[in-house]
């Protein structure tokens, strides 16, 4: 059986973070989202793989390659224009053969979900039960049959969530080709499944177990401490005497810890960082490769990417940061209200009491400069000595 992944959007509502990359490629625990995805699929017994891209597709391409490295082959589809799921799954109709697997590239799910969904023999669509559908397709039941599919409506009548995984058998790409536009103007794949459903046809629904949907860039705080919290110790670098690590911490190849530097896990640190002297960094924290974590810097509960620098008296809290920033002398980001309210971004309501900053890649900022809670920064902004920055700032700003 393969697997049909699909790669090719943006993901805008992760912006700033996916300027310079596609959704899939959002680091958690230091790998991308898509090889948490793929790594899970081939554990359930998946060897084949399509990648339906688009996006930047380049980063996709040049990351997994043909799939040697995980032991998996994979196959490339180009969907240009983002017409919608229906469309994505048509362009891989002629490299699949019998039943096959769809899954959203941009969500998390575990082997034994996938294996269960594999297992069927109708047309199929996992969901997840939650108590909180804000935002997601809906569907209601009878039996093992779904009776209707709702997307994104104001008052979703069932807590079965679309788990955007779906098992399909060849008669789905006809009833694709009679698929007409939703209102949103694209091709959907839940408007090809109601079309099948009220021709009299049988479309099934498995429940999954665990699902994690990655809408906002916050969201990703939360995937990555679940992914980490299964995470193994290992030591590739170097760590200086007087280092103190606790629980689980992974230090990757050329790496240096320095003395002084107190690590609480999980914690993952990439290849050939400078972490330290006298930092600490605190659970659920991923560095990425080429960072430099120094003096007096305190990091908890965040997503640092690669070529990130934050080496004098910093705090980070609950943020994440892109690629190739740089953190001025005094730079603290502020992770929680004085109300201890819900922080929100830009009119959304994150649902979360404890979230500092979302930052675009190629960041600047001067020295003693003050971030505030839920403050999104875009790509190759500089921001000046002693500025007090919040709300959300457009890319290449300039703050003074």
């Amino acid at each position: 059986m393969k697997a049909v992944i699909l790669a090719a959007g943006e993901g805008s509502r992760m912006r700033p973070l996916t300027y310079t990359r596609p959704k899939v490629m959002l680091p958690l625990a230091n790998r991308p989202i898509l090889e948490h995805l793929l790594i899970a699929a081939r554990q359930a017994g998946i060897n084949d793989f399509v990648f339906v891209v688009g996006y930047r597709d380049e980063q996709v391409r040049d990351y997994f390659g043909d799939g040697e490295r995980w032991g998996v082959s994979i196959d490339y589809v180009a969907q240009r224009k983002q017409l919608g799921t229906a469309d994505a799954i048509k362009m891989a109709e002629g490299l699949v053969t019998g039943n096959f697997l769809v899954m959203n590239g941009d969500m998390l799910v575990n082997q034994s979900d996938i294996s269960g969904l594999a297992s069927q023999n109708h047309n199929t669509l996992g969901v997840f039960e939650t108590g909180d559908t804000t935002g997601l397709g809906v569907v209601t039941v009878t039996g093992e049959r779904i009776v209707r599919i709702y997307e994104k409506t104001e008052s979703p009548p069932s807590h079965l969530a679309n788990a955007g995984l779906y098992l399909f058998t060849p008669d789905i790409f006809p009833a694709i080709s009679r698929t007409p536009k939703s209102p949103r103007g694209e091709y959907e794949i839940t408007t090809t499944l109601q079309s099948l459903i009220d021709q009299g046809q049988s479309v099934r629904h498995h429940k999954i177990d665990y699902w994690l949907d990655l809408s906002y860039p916050w969201d990703l705080l939360s995937a990555n401490e679940s992914l980490m919290a299964g995470m193994t110790s290992g030591n590739l670098g170097e760590i200086e005497d007087n280092v103190v690590t606790k629980g689980m911490v992974s230090i990757g190849q050329g790496t240096v810890v320095r003395a002084g530097s107190y690590i609480v896990g999980p914690v993952i640190i990439g290849q050939h960082c400078e972490i330290g002297p006298n930092c600490y960094i605190r659970p659920c924290t991923a560095i990425g490769d080429d960072c430099h974590l120094g003096g007096a810097v305190e990091v908890k509960n965040s997503i640092v990417m690669k070529g990130t620098k934050i080496p004098h008296h910093n705090y980070v809290g609950d943020s994440i940061i892109g690629e190739g920033c740089n953190l001025g002398a005094g730079t603290k980001i502020a992770n929680l209200r004085l109300d201890k309210g819900n922080i929100r971004v830009d009119g959304i309501d994150t649902r979360r009491r404890k979230l500092g900053a979302i930052i675009g890649d190629r960041v600047e900022t001067g020295i003693n400069v003050s971030i505030n809670t839920g403050t999104v920064i875009g790509n190759n902004t500089w921001i000046g000595p002693g500025a007090v920055v919040s709300g959300v700032i457009s890319p290449d700003s300039m703050i003074f």
